[in-house]
């Protein structure tokens, strides 16, 4: 008998197959620990299992008996894509998306709500209920409060806009909805804080006709760049990165860039 981890249980599985040189299906193997993601990064489980071969017998038995189903699915990893200006462009999309009528839209908030509280229940952070409500015609609100909610959020925004990817991703291809999400009242200080700095950009622009921020972190430069637009709808205004990663915005006319 034989303990075996591994990240996930059809990685367990084939080791135990390698270890004891035979077949799954001539192993009696039990589940000490099923494999868990965690919550971005955190508390990762591996699968944990106890192998040992079984008489010939029986196992010839049960390989009769085994079906397709009753193997362990594999466990895809998840993809996540650079962190390019592509990748928010479609969380602060102006497109119109296809969408019901009023009733159809609280029916699907209150779905992703109770998807979400379904999701969030085990989670070791200290969280009020999310709650999930009507923004707009074609965005869904979504608010993380409780007392461990800025936990959500990381260093720089890090967290938040990991969790704003993956949710959006889902919220879009489910339902196709845009995404607000809340997380402790972190966007809208943020978006306050943008729009007071930005004001000197405003300024800049109007007078001159094209200006660049400075190096914005995280979340910011995304902010400050729906802002931006939302504003001169009728200017070139894009993301441009330093030498060394830094990420700024710049606003120009068209034919100037």
């Amino acid at each position: 008998m034989k303990k075996i981890e591994a990240p996930t249980l059809e990685a367990a599985y084939s080791e135990a197959s390698k270890q004891f040189s035979c077949s799954v299906t001539e192993l009696d193997i039990v589940v000490v620990q099923h494999p868990s993601k965690g919550f971005l990064g955190l508390l990762r489980k591996h699968a944990v299992i106890v192998a040992r071969p079984r008489a010939a017998d029986e196992a010839e038995d049960e390989a009769q008996l085994l079906t397709e189903e009753e193997l362990p699915a594999p466990t895809e990893p998840i993809a996540y894509p650079e962190d390019d200006e592509s990748e928010y462009e479609e969380v602060y999309a102006d497109e119109d998306h296809y969408t019901e009528g009023d009733d159809d839209l609280d029916a699907i908030a209150e779905e992703v709500e109770t998807k979400l509280n379904v999701l969030f229940k085990t989670i070791c952070f200290k969280l009020e209920p999310i709650h999930v409500s009507v923004y707009d015609d074609n965005t869904l609100l979504v608010e993380f409060n409780g007392e461990d909610a800025a936990l959500l959020i990381g260093k720089e925004g890090y967290r938040y806009k990991a969790l704003s990817y993956m949710l959006f991703n889902w919220i879009n291809a489910e339902y196709q909805l845009q995404l607000r999400l809340e997380i402790a009242e972190f966007l809208h200080n943020q978006e306050e804080s943008v729009a007071r700095y930005l004001t000197g950009v405003f300024e800049s622009v109007d007078r001159d006709g094209h200006a660049q921020t400075r190096v914005l972190d995280g979340v910011l430069v995304q902010i400050a760049l729906k802002q931006l637009r939302e504003r001169y709808h009728d200017k070139y205004v894009a993301i441009r990165t330093t030498r060394d990663g830094g990420k700024y915005i710049i606003i120009n006319d068209y034919h100037n860039y």
